[in-house]
Order: C-alpha cells, then structure tokens, then sequence
C-alpha cells in the first residue's frame, strides 16, 4: 500500500474480552478495577493480531489499563513495537456502578438509569464521570496523535466508551448519542486524517472474530 505523506491513519481498536464483559448479563467496567483479558479476550487479540500482520505500522499506544495493554502487545508484537500507555484513553470512572449489570442497576437507582440512558453526556455515572467528561480529555490525545503521526499508520488500544465518544464525535453524533456506536470487544474502527480533516474510513470491523467463542 502506497502511503500518503499527507495524511495519518489510526488503527482505533477495543480491548479483548475480560470475564465482565462475558458474563450473562454483562458487568460493567470501568477504572477503578484492572481485569486482566479472559482467555476468549486473548484470542480475540490474537485473531487481530494475525488480520493486521501484513500492514505496516509505526507507532502502537494504549490506555494503561491491564485489558487494553495486554492487547496491545499482543497486536503490536509482529511490528517489533512497544506500546506507549497515555493516561487520558484510561476507560470512564463508572463510578458507583462498577461491577453492577444494567439490570441491577435499574432495580436499584431506577432514576439515574434513566437519566443516564437519556442523555449520558448531561447525566453520567454516579459519582464518576459524563460522556462528556470521556470525550473531552480523549478528543485532545487522539487528535495529537493523529497530527504528530503525518505520514504514518499507527495502533491506538483503548475502551468502549473512550472509543465511542470519540467515533460519535466524528461521525456528527456528539457525546450525548455516543450509545448509539456499539463496538465489539477487538472491533477496529479506521480514522484517518487529510489535508486538516479527520473521517471515520471503517467503523467496528469485526468479521476477523468469527468462530472465536467461549
């Protein structure tokens, strides 16, 4: 592939899969626990891994969370290349709601369920943070990466939430309809940056995680 010396490409991947994310119903996760990838989360990795073996890339950075370094080293080990941890793509402070699943958490603060649900950028997780919050301290470091890295492709493995509000924001979505971009565990969303413009080119590529199950 020719590249184009004007332009970034960002590889914006989510972590593999930990035992909260697999669970039945789900519990959510945020950064104030520090899961290390299941066994599907590490094969999940590894079938993205083999997917990008034959591109190119310069640079691999992270959240420093456990899930998302463990997969970005798993990634980036075929380019020879160490991942760099920044501390803004650290997943959202769910704050109160850490370890809960939806469903309890409805049952049990049924009003701030449906705040949140309603407009998360406004009304985020108790005693945590907004969607706002998340996209406001990500913008900034994504958009750095993407103007320090003309000319190069590079990996960028973060979380759900960090990743969607900054996809949603690109897509003309916002933080408060970032719910509506739902990205698969080691889905790869490509952004890509031209001549001063930022545009989302694929957005949650996941057919490389076919057959991989439990």
């Amino acid at each position: 592939m020719t590249r184009d010396a004007e332009s970034t490409t960002l590889y914006l991947i989510r972590h593999g899969a930990t035992d909260a994310n697999l669970a039945v119903p789900a519990r959510i996760q945020g950064r104030n626990t520090n899961p290390a990838l299941a066994a599907v989360g590490i094969r999940q990795a590894e079938a993205t891994r083999d997917f990008l073996d034959t591109r190119s890339f310069e640079r691999c950075y992270t959240s420093p969370l456990l899930r998302a370094a463990q997969t970005a080293s798993i990634v980036a080990a075929p380019h020879g290349l160490t991942p760099v941890p920044i501390e803004a793509l650290t997943e959202c402070d769910v704050g109160r709601w850490e370890g809960l699943d939806w469903e309890s958490i409805r049952a049990s603060d049924p009003e701030g369920h449906a705040r949140f649900h309603a407009n998360p950028a406004e009304f985020g997780y108790p005693g945590g943070e907004t969607f706002a919050d998340v996209y406001d301290r990500v913008r900034p470091a994504l958009d750095e990466l993407l103007l320090r890295h003309i000319g190069e492709t590079i990996i960028v493995v973060a979380h759900h939430v960090v990743n969607r509000t900054y996809l949603a924001g690109l897509l003309g979505l916002g933080p408060d309809r970032a719910r509506k971009v739902i990205l698969d565990n080691c889905g790869i969303s490509v952004v890509v940056r031209r001549r001063g413009k930022t545009t989302v080119g694929t957005l949650n590529a996941a057919f490389h995680l076919e057959g991989i199950a439990a």
